[in-house]
Parts: structure tokens; sequence; C-alpha cells
């Protein structure tokens, strides 16, 4: 049977995996409060630190202090709130909006830091995919998009805190967390009950929990089974069958390490949310940059910042696949792109 839809937007939003799904429906049932000291508290209390233990387990930071938010939002205005700290452009505006965005970035898409212990910078580009080399004593690591997808580790970044979300590694939406070097502090942003450590009041989403901490075991042992491996040869592989119709393709971050799942790329003239409405009709689902600004008609600030022009910048499209997309689906995207490609060159002649 042939499919009506193929999802290739994994870097806004992962599917949630069997085993989240699984662990939500069972914390569904556990009844208590985690903050209270009764038989029914105790459990929900078990069950909340044992997902710690697993976001801890799949992140390399165990000693380190997890603070469940309700996403890296969230954890980024906790981390950063207050405290003066540099970042570049090619940041999420969850980062961005609290920083002074003054850091350089080259047309790679790589952030030059000068003072690691003012600045934040990403693991991974949710747009280019783009993959940074963290500088020792780094004070905030954005870790969303390459938690789960490449090999990570928190006690070895040599960062202060970290930011991971659920729902990019196929958890639920509306969980996340903020990791912190044991020993270090952050004020709360949200005042009341004195939970996650007093450093996040208000009671915490069981559910939403619990499915973060099977995502992220599940996670775990996809990435050490090599799965991201595979990925990143059926990526090549859709790069490639672009690349052989198409003269001088521009693949954004080609030169550079990027995400395993990520492919960007620029057909100057040629809109990207007019892309992704064709690609949509054809039944693909893609973007043209983040998620959380797409619906914005506006150039991508990322590519901006890497010296792309305005009308490069507003020409994108970022295709980021799963481990359960096909090469027969990136085949059957390739043969509708280019289809779409054609028609609008001859508009355009």
């Amino acid at each position: 049977m042939t499919k009506t839809r193929t999802y290739l937007d994994w870097n806004a939003t992962a599917p949630l995996c069997q085993a989240a799904r699984d662990a939500m429906m069972a914390a569904m049932d556990v009844v208590g409060n985690p903050s209270s000291v009764h038989g029914e508290g105790r459990a929900a209390k078990a069950l909340m630190e044992r997902a710690r233990s697993q976001v801890a387990e799949a992140f390399g930071a165990q000693g380190a202090d997890i603070v469940f938010t309700s996403g890296a939002t969230e954890a980024a205005a906790l981390a950063l709130s207050g405290r003066g700290i540099h970042c570049a452009e090619v940041e999420h505006e969850a980062v961005s909006s609290w920083c002074e965005a003054d850091l350089p970035v080259d047309r790679e898409g790589s952030v030059t830091v000068t003072a690691p212990h003012e600045s934040a910078l990403q693991v991974a580009n949710s747009e280019t995919g783009v993959i940074q080399k963290l500088p020792e004593g780094l004070a905030v690591c954005d870790a969303t998009q390459g938690f789960g997808k490449m090999p990570l580790a928190f006690n070895w970044l040599g960062c202060d805190m970290a930011l991971v979300s659920a729902h990019k590694l196929g958890g639920p939406k509306g969980v996340g967390a903020l990791v912190l070097k044991q020993g270090l502090d952050v004020e709360a942003g949200i005042k009341g009950g004195g939970q996650e450590m007093g450093r996040r009041s208000g009671t915490e989403n069981l559910i939403g929990i619990a499915g973060f901490g099977a995502a992220a075991e599940a996670a775990s042992k996809a990435l050490a089974n090599g799965v991201w491996e595979e990925v990143a040869e059926k990526r090549d592989h859709l790069e490639a069958l672009i690349a052989n119709e198409i003269e001088a393709p521009i693949f954004v971050g080609k030169g550079a390490a990027r995400l395993p799942n990520t492919m960007s790329l620029i057909t100057p003239g040629w809109k990207g949310e007019t892309q992704v409405m064709q690609m949509d009709l054809a039944g693909f689902a893609v973007s043209a940059g983040s998620a959380c600004s797409s619906g914005k008609v506006k150039a991508s600030k990322v590519l901006t910042a890497m010296g792309y022009t305005e009308e490069e910048a507003a020409s994108a499209l970022r295709v980021s696949i799963s481990p359960e997309v096909t090469k027969d689906d990136l085949e059957r995207f390739a043969t509708a792109w280019l289809a779409a490609y054609g028609r609008w060159r001859k508009r355009a002649a």
C-alpha cells in the first residue's frame, strides 16, 4: 500500500516512541503527588526519580542535577535570566532572546567563542544541522538537537549547564530539563512549593517526565546500535539525488560536521515557504527552518548570520529525517521536489 504522507521534519518534533507511550500510560495509573509523604506519594516520587536517572544515564550526566521543566525554552530562561551571557545569532531564539548575540559565525556555521564562561553555544543547529566544537568551561550549552542523535555526554562536554527537551528524541511535548553541574545553582523563575530542589516550583508533570525518561533510554540504545549512522547514509543519498539533477546546489554546512539526519538546501529565488506548501500537497512534511519561527514570513536569521543574503536565507528548505524513513521515501521526495523545481524554473525563466 502506497504511503499517503511521509514525515521529514524530525528536528521540529519527533513522533512519540513506543517506549515513551507505554511509560506514560503506566504513569497515568499512579495516583500520588510526588511531594506527598504517604505511600501513593512515594510511589509517584519513585517513578519520577527513575525517569531522572534514565535521563541522566542517557545524557552522560551522572552526578549532575537534572531539573525537570516544561521544555528547553523554560530551561533556557532558568539558566540565562539576568546573567549577561553572550551567544551567536545562530542560536535558537529561546537562547538568543536572553543573550547578547554578538559572537562571530563563519560561512559553515562555526561560532568563535573567546570567553566560554560568559557564553552560550548549541551542540547542533536545528536548521542546518551544523555541529559546534564546544570550548571547555562553557557557561550554557543547548544540547536539544544533539541529544539522542549523536554521541554526547554532559560529563565530558565541559559546560556548567545544558538544556534538553523530550520531544526532540521521541518523548512527549511539554517536558524538558536543565542539567546543572553539581554544586551550581540557579534562581527559581517559578516560585511556590519548592519542587525540583527549589529551582522550579509547581507539581511535576509526572506523566510527561515518565515518557521523557523512557524516550531518553530508548534513544540511547538506538544510538549505541548505530541507527544514526544509517540515517546519515540516507541523508547523503538524498543529497546525491538532488545534486545529480540540478546545477551547483547549495547544501548549507556540507563542509562542516552535521547532524546525521539534516539537509538544508538553498535555491535562491524560490521561497522556502512555497517549497514547504508544494511538498505538503505532494505528501511530504518538511520545513523552511526552525518550527518555532517557520510561520513568520522572514529570512532565516541563522543563514543571514552565516553570511547568506536575505534572498538566499528566505529560499531554504530543511529536510530532517528519522530512522524509520526509507531510501524509497527519500527517492519519492526527491522526485516530487525535482518536479516542483522544474516547474519553478520554467516560470522563473
